[in-house]
């Protein structure tokens, strides 16, 4: 008989999560049925170049010294999920939601978002974690993985929101107890 031991398989299983977290982002409902999301999944050597993105951030004051408190977080995670969103407005004639009065002026301001892609995307990250949550991974919502994976363009250059879900699968949740 052989023996498995939990250790050996931590990484493949988090990984296989991650994987299944992508598929419930992705069949997430969408406004008008219109997909503008991007998704990828983050190994320990991409998580590590984030994480030293994040920190130069902070350091050259360009973001807040929380990014630096999330990245040194982030590197605890043994994979990582990043969803975001292009901003593409619907075309819809009558919406508003956005602030101006229908996607044709919305048109006229790139990077204001449309509030359907905002939507949209609050709504995959739910989906996605809540399979974390089924398979008892711990993760937690950034918007500072975001940040920096914007900045390296880990999405492509028009995928302008991001959030990023570090995963973990150690007896204590590494992203629960945060020093401020």
């Amino acid at each position: 008989m052989g023996i498995i031991f939990e250790e050996e398989e931590r990484n493949h299983t988090v990984l296989e999560v991650a994987k299944r977290m992508m598929a419930a982002a992705r069949t997430a409902p969408k406004g008008c049925g219109v997909d503008n999301l991007c998704i990828a999944i983050l190994d320990k050597p991409g998580i590590e170049l984030l994480a030293a993105k994040m920190t130069e951030l902070a350091e050259t004051g360009a973001a807040s010294k929380t990014f630096l408190r999330d990245a040194a977080n982030l590197l605890q995670a043994e994979a990582l999920v990043l969803i975001g969103t292009k901003i593409r407005p619907l075309g819809l004639k009558y919406c508003g939601l956005c602030g101006f009065a229908n996607c044709e002026e919305k048109a006229q301001h790139p990077n204001h978002p449309c509030a359907f892609n905002t939507g949209d995307l609050g709504i995959a990250i739910g989906s996605a974690v809540s399979v974390a949550m089924e398979a008892r991974l711990d993760n937690r919502v950034m918007y500072t993985v975001g940040m920096a994976a914007r900045e390296l363009k880990y999405l492509g250059a028009d995928c302008r929101i991001i959030y990023g879900i570090p995963l973990s699968c150690t007896g204590k949740n590494p992203f629960f107890d945060r020093k401020q």
